[in-house]
């Protein structure tokens, strides 16, 4: 069994945050994969399912952002699970938005989430981070991160998105190669057919013969 963790903040008034991304990657993957209705449980929101061959629990902590540890902790506890059975799916302000990194352990970079998840469970969880873009100054992250996603993001995240539900049963199956071939398969553009660097050559000029004919030859010739 795998756990597989969404972090975001709950209520609709966070909904679309950019920190709430990882939040839409678990709900994605329930939507698309048919997974049964989110009950309450361990201080979150929980869907079970499986994809693959594998059965997965999904898991969106409603304790907040920063006390994360404590439902997924309890969810562990109660399908006896270790870290290694855990991925998390996060927002990341050091890739670009629409980027993917999955990572396994590792310290948390100051996001409240993964230091409440390191202090409850440890660091040996696999984190698949998902890139937001940084807003260019320190003093900014706050606001940025608890903002929701502009209008212009709305192509990029469907198609991350997407992505990862493509790629879930791989990642369910512990293949992260493959996992991460299917998110580009969707979030990067194919790149353009090679054009055909074989050049045409205008055709040789035909060699010049000499006329050897005489004057009177020339004549005969001219009227028959």
């Amino acid at each position: 069994m795998k756990l597989f963790v969404g972090l975001g903040n709950p209520g609709a008034k966070y909904a679309r945050n950019r920190h709430n991304i990882g939040y839409m990657a678990v709900e994605r993957i329930a939507e698309d994969h048919g997974f049964a209705p989110w009950r309450s449980k361990f201080r979150g929101q929980v869907s079970e399912g499986r994809l693959g061959g594998d059965k997965v629990v999904l898991l969106k902590p409603e304790t907040f952002m920063n006390l994360s540890g404590e439902s997924v902790a309890k969810a562990m506890r109660f399908y006896k699970l270790d870290p290694e059975d855990v991925t998390v799916f996060h927002d990341e302000l050091d890739l670009a938005p629409s980027k993917l990194r999955l990572k396994s352990g590792g310290g948390h970079a100051g996001h409240n989430g993964l230091r409440s998840l390191h202090s409850h469970i440890g660091a040996d969880y696999a984190r698949v981070r998902l890139g937001i873009g940084h807003p260019g100054h320190k003093d900014r992250v706050a606001h940025y991160v608890l903002s929701d996603f502009a209008k212009a993001d709305a192509d990029w995240l469907d198609d991350l998105l997407r992505g990862i539900s493509d790629g879930a049963p791989y990642l369910a199956a512990g293949d992260g190669a493959k996992f991460t071939n299917a998110v580009a398969l969707r979030t990067v553009p194919p790149k353009p057919a090679a054009k055909d660097k074989t050049e045409t050559r205008p055709a040789a000029p035909r060699p010049e013969t000499t006329d050897t004919r005489s004057p009177l030859q020339k004549l005969v010739d001219k009227f028959r």
